[in-house]
């Protein structure tokens, strides 16, 4: 089982991916004239408008829903794992497909609103309606509601039950499967409540959590700051080879950089636009631009803050695969969250594996929230003809029984597992999106060219030439009727 799973994993993420990432990014940063740094402010001032309504949920909300799913064990152990893997250039090529990856978010979450329909009452969104609207391929939407559903319902949320179970048992001793059982109950009891329940403790937790676990990471860059110059230059040289210990790594820095950041911020792979769908918004644009900064937020600030950590402490080994270790710090110890726990430990001695266990359950608890709510999502796209019930109970049954299993099961698997699921949505999430670009990029202009006339923008598929996005279609016409019988 392993050895086939290995297989797998090295066939979806051959170099053609990490190629495919790279290049998408590149496409639409040049195409959107690098809005990741033009409408920065932007992104900001959006993040606290709109309101909440029966069907969708507030921006924030919705910022808070895909950074539930961003912001999760990536950003703790997966970054040690880049590092243990890739060496301390690692860290560069995460922050450079973070930079690139703002302009795909924005692509893809823009889509998700356009093409955007309402299910018994929910706006309901994602990659799985825009590729059957926008590209009239129905088989290929299909395909990817399915990959979805197995992805975020059954491979990705072991990793992060297992992120979890393992730094719980490594700070305060308890057993995987006492650990298995907490989760279940927790998680039983958001699920059952649906997705207004889920938005609502995503948006209390994630910037709870994202700001605690920043400030003990200042704390200890703050106790180390001598280092700064020096952690920076090693971050670089070994990102470019020409660093005398790393030189050697380069090409396993990169794949594990882009690999991990990938994981960690999910751009263009095709989850956020689930939740940027849900979104109560009246022009797609605005819901893009939110999702871009949500890509910044969980590279260049949480796993930053997690590679910091580890970096200026030292507190890390370095063992490419197949190779004999480089740097060797720590022992024997399987990379990780205990990375983590070793660095905050320099500083806080023995709180840092009751920190970094607690903030990985924050992270990781509400990730396999918002994988539930993609799964449901897609589920819903799959039954959106015929309605069978059985499926949504079953689904939540599903992935508690994998969250309980993943507790207890090898780290190695869970992250092998995460890798397929995350791989296979982004083959075909990106493809989707670069066959929508015409689309995408009429939706920006249109966006500038009414702020640049002073407007609040407000979205009309019909006048840009868009077809298909029949929400829009009649949420224009609406807007017109109210606007004629109020004068």
């Amino acid at each position: 089982m392993e050895e086939f799973v290995s297989w797998l994993n090295s066939v979806i993420w051959s170099p053609a991916l990490i190629f495919l990432c790279i290049g998408a990014g590149l496409f639409y940063s040049f195409l959107t004239r690098f809005l990741q740094i033009r409408h920065f402010k932007e992104m900001i001032k959006l993040m606290f408008q709109g309101k909440s309504s029966e069907a969708g949920v507030s921006s924030f909300q919705a910022l808070s829903m895909a950074l539930s799913g961003r912001v999760g064990t990536g950003n703790i152990a997966g970054v040690a794992t880049a590092i243990a893997f890739g060496g301390p250039g690692a860290v560069f090529w995460m922050w450079l497909i973070a930079f690139l990856g703002a302009s795909s978010a924005f692509i893809e979450a823009a889509l998700g609103q356009v093409y955007k329909t309402k299910l018994d009452g929910k706006y309901r969104g994602g990659p799985a309606y825009y590729i059957e609207k926008g590209l009239k391929m129905k088989w290929y939407a299909l395909l990817f509601a399915i990959i979805t559903v197995i992805a975020t319902g059954i491979l990705l949320p072991g990793v992060q039950a297992n992120s979890i179970a393992a730094s719980m048992e490594n700070a305060f001793g308890i057993h995987p499967f006492a650990t298995g059982l907490l989760l279940v109950v927790l998680l039983a009891a958001i699920i059952f409540g649906g997705v207004k329940r889920i938005a609502m403790v995503a948006q209390i937790v994630v910037p709870f959590m994202a700001l605690g676990y920043i400030l003990v990471a200042l704390l200890v860059v703050f106790f180390h700051i001598t280092k700064l110059p020096e952690v920076i230059a090693l971050i670089f040289s070994s990102a470019f080879g020409t660093n005398a210990t790393f030189g050697g790594i380069m090409g396993a820095a990169i794949s594990w950089g882009i690999k991990r950041g990938i994981y960690s911020n999910e751009a263009g792979q095709g989850t956020a636009p689930h939740a940027a769908a849900a979104a109560e918004v009246s022009h797609p644009a605005k819901q893009g631009l939110v999702q871009a900064f949500s890509i910044y937020v969980d590279t260049w600030f949480v796993c930053t803050a997690t590679a910091f950590m580890i970096l200026f402490t030292g507190m890390y080994n370095v063992s490419p695969e197949n190779s004999e270790p480089i740097v060797n710090r720590l022992g024997d110890v399987e990379p990780g969250p205990i990375f983590t726990q070793k660095a905050v430990e320099t500083l806080f001695p023995s709180f840092g594996a009751p920190f970094v266990a607690i903030a990985l359950f924050f992270f990781c608890f509400t990730t396999i929230m918002a994988y539930y709510y993609m799964a449901e999502t897609n589920l819903a796209y799959i039954n959106q003809k015929t309605r069978r019930i059985w499926t949504e109970y079953a689904l939540k049954i599903v992935i508690l029984a994998v969250v309980f299993y993943g507790s207890v099961k090898t780290a190695s698997l869970a992250w092998a597992l995460g890798d397929i699921g995350v791989g296979s949505m982004a083959w075909l999430n990106l493809i989707a999106i670069l066959l929508l670009s015409k689309p995408a990029l009429k939706i920006l202009k249109d966006y500038e060219k009414q702020k640049s006339e002073g407007k609040d923008p407000v979205f009309d598929p019909v006048k840009l030439g868009i077809a298909d996005a029949d929400f829009w279609e009649k949420e224009y016409e609406d807007n017109v009727s109210a606007k004629v019988s109020n004068r």
